[in-house]
């Protein structure tokens, strides 16, 4: 593959994405602030590792506006030793022009929980596109639950993503991304008017082996969103990747039905990932709410089989 490509920036590299094939028409350079100028260069490094009394910590912590990370919490009642961050950004929507790229790393036995303050919204470009690269790395008997808030892409966005997920035979992540039509009640609709989507995640091990590679590139003015195959009647999207050491794969796959429900207009699906790296969901729906209910209830099973511990409940507020 020719990208995602990199080039120094200061001490921080910034991501270029201009090779790929989707994004040739989106290149004309931004008419306010530059590629890469500050605050459109979002970086974030998160490290955790168990300190001398075999607890999980955030032991490594660098970010670059707009991005920000406080200090980690231990909320989560069912697994207390687990320190929860939340990724905030100071910056607004993204736009065009802007670059993000975020490093997340587990050494052995760590585990974390990592989430958004917020949705994240995709502002209309004119000129360019916003791209992110993020690097996922859990080392022997790690555990990682990412569960960021919906990406919601307003009319004329541009926006491409490619995750790497470097995953030890014997640690487990849940991996997830809810993007959402549009602005559904901004105006008279905003639904299905981004201009492109391009969504890339990939596994491998740490010794390089490739286990797969999944990429959807959504292009409204190329393809009927509403075909059956694609939305059709949906207007909310749900991807899940769930890598796990072998022996959770098919308990977790059992534990977990398909279903189609019409009064509530979700649906949702499992399927095997390829070389036994685990399992790949996906959820339709109308709204996020029941969205993401399905998601944490899936996450709960995950947690369930690796942890011996169901999710709590969601906060009220969330």
């Amino acid at each position: 593959m020719a990208f995602p490509e990199t080039y120094e920036y200061t001490d921080v590299e910034i991501v270029n994405f201009d090779k790929a094939k989707e994004m040739k028409p989106y290149l004309t350079k931004p008419r306010a602030m530059y590629v890469g100028a500050p605050g459109k260069h979002g970086y974030l490094r998160l490290g955790f590792e168990l300190d001398a009394e075999g607890k999980s910590i955030l032991r490594d912590l660098d970010r670059r506006v707009p991005l920000i990370v406080q200090q980690e919490l231990y909320f989560d009642e069912e697994l207390p030793g687990m320190p929860c961050v939340y990724i905030l950004s100071s910056g607004g929507p993204n736009i065009d022009g802007d670059r993000y790229r975020q490093i997340f790393t587990l050494k052995k036995d760590a585990m974390a929980f990592i989430s958004t303050g917020a949705a994240t919204k995709l502002a209309k470009m004119q000129d360019n596109y916003s791209g992110m690269l993020q690097t996922i790395q859990l080392d022997e008997g790690a555990y990682l639950e990412y569960l960021p808030e919906p990406i919601i892409p307003h009319a004329n966005t541009r926006f491409i993503s490619d995750t790497q997920l470097v995953v030890h035979p014997t640690a487990t992540v849940f991996y997830s991304e809810i993007y959402m039509g549009g602005r559904k009640y901004y105006g008279d609709g905003e639904l299905f008017k981004f201009d492109i989507l391009s969504i890339c995640s990939h596994g491998e091990r740490p010794d390089g082996t490739q286990l797969f590679r999944e990429k959807f590139i959504i292009d409204p003015n190329k393809e009927h969103i509403r075909d059956i195959g694609i939305m059709h009647g949906f207007d909310i999207f749900a991807n899940v990747l769930v890598m796990t050491p072998e022996e959770n794969i098919q308990p977790i796959y059992d534990a977990t039905e398909a279903f189609y429900d019409p009064k509530q207009k979700l649906a949702a699906g499992i399927t095997h990932l390829p070389n036994n790296a685990g399992l790949l969901f996906k959820v339709l729906g109308m709204e996020t709410g029941p969205v993401k209910k399905v998601v944490r209830e899936f996450c709960s099973k995950v947690r369930q089989q690796v942890k011996g511990k169901p999710l709590p409940p969601e906060f009220p507020w969330r």
